[in-house]
Formats: structure tokens, C-alpha cells, sequence
């Protein structure tokens, strides 16, 4: 086989060494990245005012969501265990244990368990330690309330403000056509529709999760709450449970059964 090439092949191959960079064919896939930020860019632009406002809106809402979950986790909302503990040892007459227990847990039920027991323990009326109690139980209620307003004029003002910044690019795109006339560019009027549907767009990205997130949390906030009201009324009543299944429940943290007397 002869691999000289005759001059008319050789005129119609190109020299593949000597060719420069932007001669040689580039794949799709070895195509640079567009530009993310850029991209974000633009549309900020795009969307104007409206869409500046609603990513302001955005970062303020993430910050309190952020804040109260830290706040809910510093306040142990989820562990119950150390305040049936409390309770389980108040019940069997053990009222030191049970109030060295709920001190040791930040736990809202537990503080006004804790309280409580310290009321008692100074022989205080028991209408007195009911009022105190349930007064500190309202103040932690309302702390874990706190900034929940302005969460909810996040999520209720975002979708109204894309629906106005739509309403704006409509009115705008609308314009354009009028202005044209006969020599309409379809171009031009679906470009400003997709201008105009931006704002809606991110005015419900930034409500749904908000909206979410808030249900969450008053949520837990009214549980917290049902379970202040629980525990306190537990301190001053009597249960109809088996004090047998109730040592075999806290024997496992360490503490001592009680020990009736002249046994």
C-alpha cells in the first residue's frame, strides 16, 4: 500500500500540525460552562427592583430560620426523657433527685418542673407555685415565639410582589407592542413576558420554603407549649400507674428504687 499521498490529496489535507487551535472541531461536551453568576446576574437585572427586594426578603427570612432552629436546639425541645424522669421521682417521693434532674435540663417542661419543686420544697401555697410557674412557662413560650411575625409577612408579601412586578413587565412588554405597531416582533413581546414571570417565580421561591419552615416551627412551638401544661399539672396530681413499672422505667439511669419503710 502506498502512503505517499499524490498532490492533490496533499493540497486538500490540511496540516494538522501546523493548524491553529480555533481550526480544530470542538465537541459539545468539551464546550466551556456558561457562567452561573453572570447568568444570576442578568436575571437580577432583569427582574429589577422587585427581584432585589424579594432576594433581601430571601436573606432575612433564612437568618431568623437559622436563629430559631439554633434556638430550639440550645432548648432541647425534643428530649422529654429527663422530664419524665422528674416526674417519675417526684411521684415515688424522691423530690431532691427529681429536682436535681430538671435543673440539669434546659428542657421548657423541665424548668417549670423545676420550678415547681422548689415552690414546694419552700412550702409555698400551692395556687402561688402554680401562678409562678405557669408564668415562667408563658415567657418561654413567647421567647420560642419570637420573629415568628415577620416570617409571616415574608411569606405573605413575596408572591404579591412577583404578582406586581409580573403585572409591571406585562404592562411594559404590552407597550413595546402598541408602540411598534404593525411591525410587531413576536421576539419582543415574549421576551418581555419572560422578564415580567421572573419576579412571580422568585417571589414563590422565596415564600414556599418560608412558608414551610414557619408551620414547623409553631408546630413545635405549640407541642412545647401542650407539654409545659401537661408536666405542671402532673406535679400536682396523682396518676393511676403502676409505681412497679415505674421504677423498672428509671432504674436503668442510675438511681436507687425507693424503699418503703420497714422493708
Amino acid at each position: 500500500m502506498n502512503d505517499e499521498l499524490n498532490p492533490a490529496q496533499a493540497a486538500s489535507t490540511p496540516d494538522m500540525q501546523s493548524a491553529s487551535p480555533d481550526m480544530l472541531p470542538v465537541s459539545p461536551d468539551m464546550a466551556p460552562p456558561p457562567d452561573m453568576l453572570q447568568q444570576s446576574l442578568d436575571m437580577i437585572q432583569a427582574g429589577g427592583p422587585v427581584v432585589i427586594i424579594l432576594i433581601a426578603m430571601s436573606i432575612i427570612a433564612l437568618t431568623i430560620i437559622l436563629a430559631k432552629l439554633w434556638q430550639f436546639g440550645s432548648m432541647r425541645l425534643g428530649d422529654t426523657r429527663k422530664t419524665e424522669l422528674a416526674l417519675r421521682l417526684w411521684r415515688t417521693g424522691r423530690a431532691d433527685e427529681a429536682l436535681a434532674v430538671a435543673q440539669r435540663s434546659a428542657n421548657p417542661a423541665a424548668q417549670v418542673i423545676a420550678i415547681a419543686l422548689r415552690g414546694m420544697r419552700r412550702g409555698l401555697p400551692e395556687e402561688r407555685i402554680r401562678e409562678e410557674a405557669m408564668r415562667h412557662g408563658e415567657v418561654l413560650v413567647e421567647s420560642l415565639r419570637g420573629w415568628f411575625r415577620p416570617l409571616e409577612v415574608i411569606s405573605s408579601l413575596a408572591p404579591l410582589l412577583g404578582l406586581f412586578g409580573t403585572v409591571q413587565g406585562m404592562i411594559a412588554a404590552f407597550r413595546q407592542m402598541e408602540a411598534a405597531g404593525n411591525a410587531v416582533n413576536p421576539s419582543v413581546l415574549s421576551g418581555g413576558i419572560w422578564v415580567a414571570l421572573l419576579t412571580t417565580a422568585v417571589g414563590l421561591a422565596v415564600a414556599i420554603p418560608t412558608v414551610a419552615a414557619l408551620n414547623w416551627l409553631e408546630r413545635r412551638t405549640e407541642r412545647t407549649a401542650h407539654r409545659i401544661d401537661i408536666a405542671l399539672s402532673r406535679v400536682f396530681s396523682d396518676e393511676l400507674t403502676d409505681s412497679h413499672q415505674e421504677e423498672a422505667s428509671y432504674a436503668g439511669h442510675g438511681f436507687r428504687p425507693a424503699v418503703a419503710p420497714g422493708e
